[in-house]
């Protein structure tokens, strides 16, 4: 028998085992010390070069609007056909690889260009558009459509005149969202080299100038802080068409490596070298090769990504729970929750990758800065999420006050929708908890980035795929956890 209690109770002793059998030792020898530094230069900000970072800052805007515009695009087009199977299998497949490995993968095959960080940004946002699109277009209001006939619903015509119609200004609400989501994944592509804010912070922090890794964040929340203000349809038209102007599409594309890259370097070394693959003892190579990279790496990279994932999942919940009364009018006045919302608003608008730098500056490479990062980045977004909708719940006129309000009144009528959000972050903390292997996190994502460093892409594709299968696994692992306790969450909030 399902429950709500049982669920919960069996995640965190989950959660808790994985705890004891993860590395979280601080490495650092003083980590106060460095955190005063830190502290110090986010007192004392400095802007390195304004001209500088202010490229810096179009460039990043600019693979944004481009990423997201196109991948909306294709996305209202995949939802049209979201019910064949191969189109849901397509676009889980993309969705599940994160944007810093199709990075790391075109890198391999165009170089640092322009067209390496949209198709980091395209690919996999139009797998999430597709899903979302679809969804909400299914369940949009259905009344408007009731004079159509079956047959014409499944017209091409009824898609776009009714049913978009229909669901427009819900596509255009999460279209927004994403936007934000698309600035923070053009951010961190700095991290791979491209030239937007996330390639300077990466720079100052590790030189320890945080003077001016202060100053780039800054500019960074500035961002994300007045998106509302520019995201108007007019000014994003607007915006849109400068940033093709404003980025470089010098495309110097080598046909021949290309061709190379897809159809040899990406194939198991045994397979690749062979004179021809009608031999038993090539794959017999093949399946010792594959069995070395499973017990080196694969078994390690999967049990350690695993391992963050369902730590930060629980984290990310204890977090949830703590937060969300400092932004609900139900608990606290306009004193507490304006410093709360701004508290969150930073959490959230930084990027796993950013934060869990920082904090492996502090105190090193083990696990602990990836639990804080995840579970600080995904907690201030459910608890946002449930202070949005504390505001319109209505309290009986004996409702209890302070501790009891908390655990007796307002919590238990939450905690379905807050497991809604939380198991549908879970497939988004398992991507963020395989790629914060890049800070020397022994997850899938170390093991992947050091394959691209040797220049061994037929593992770094065979590993790249083991994250894309294991990402989808968690997501059926979550949609059938969630219709056993018929949680349903928002769209317009994933």
């Amino acid at each position: 028998m399902w429950s709500l209690r049982k669920v919960t109770t069996s995640f965190f002793v989950i959660a808790l085992l994985c705890l004891c059998l993860s590395d979280i030792e601080i490495i650092s020898a003083d980590p106060w010390s460095e955190l005063s530094r830190i502290a110090m230069g986010f007192a004392l900000p400095s802007f390195f070069s304004w001209p500088e970072l202010i490229k810096s800052v179009i460039n990043t805007l600019a693979f944004a609007l481009i990423g997201v515009a196109v991948a909306a695009i294709l996305g209202l087009v995949l939802a049209r056909f979201f019910h064949w199977r191969v189109v849901r299998m397509f676009c889980a497949f993309i969705r599940s690889v994160h944007e810093l490995f199709w990075a790391l993968f075109f890198l391999q095959i165009f170089g640092l260009q322009t067209l390496t960080g949209l198709l980091a940004i395209i690919i996999p946002f139009t797998g999430i558009f597709t899903k979302v699109y679809a969804e909400v277009i299914e369940e949009a209001d259905q009344k408007p459509l009731q004079s159509l006939s079956a047959n014409s619903l499944k017209t091409s015509s009824a898609y776009l005149y009714a049913k978009l119609a229909v669901a427009w200004p819900q596509l255009v609400m999460y279209t927004r969202y994403r936007l934000e989501c698309g600035i923070r994944s053009s951010a961190i592509l700095g991290f791979v080299g491209l030239p937007t804010l996330g390639f300077h912070l990466e720079s100052f922090f590790k030189q320890g100038d945080y003077a001016e890794a202060a100053g780039v964040l800054y500019v960074f929340f500035l961002m994300i802080a007045t998106l509302k203000f520019w995201s108007h349809r007019r000014s994003l038209l607007v915006l849109l068409i400068f940033s093709f102007f404003a980025l470089p599409f010098d495309l110097n594309l080598h046909t021949d490596s290309i061709q190379r890259f897809l159809t040899q370097d990406i194939l198991p070394s045994p397979l690749r070298y062979a004179e021809s693959w009608w031999n038993l003892e090539v794959w017999q190579s093949t399946f010792e090769w594959s069995a070395w990279l499973f017990s080196s790496q694969i078994q390690e990279g999967v049990w350690n990504t695993l391992l963050l994932t369902m730590i930060a999942l629980v984290g990310s919940g204890v977090v949830t729970m703590i937060l969300y009364p400092f932004v609900s009018p139900l608990f606290f006045g306009k004193r507490v929750r304006w410093p709360g919302h701004l508290f969150l608003v930073i959490m959230r608008s930084l990027p796993e990758l950013l934060l869990a730098f920082v904090i492996v500056v502090m105190i090193g490479p083990s696990m602990l800065p990836a639990i804080i990062a995840l579970s600080l980045h995904n907690g201030a977004i459910i608890a946002h999420l449930l202070g949005q909708t504390t505001r319109t719940m209505k309290l009986r006129d004996d409702a209890p006050k302070g501790m009891n309000l908390y655990l007796y009144e307002v919590t238990p009528r939450l905690y379905r929708p807050f497991l809604a959000f939380l198991f549908y972050r879970w497939e988004v903390i398992l991507r963020e908890s395989a790629i914060l292997g890049i800070l020397g996190i022994h997850t899938l994502g170390f093991y992947v980035d050091s394959a691209f460093e040797e220049l061994r892409f037929d593992r770094a594709f065979f590993l790249i795929l083991i994250c894309a299968l294991l990402n989808i696994l968690v997501d059926a692992a979550s949609r059938f956890i969630r219709s056993k306790l018929r949680l349903t969450a928002l769209p317009e909030m994933r």
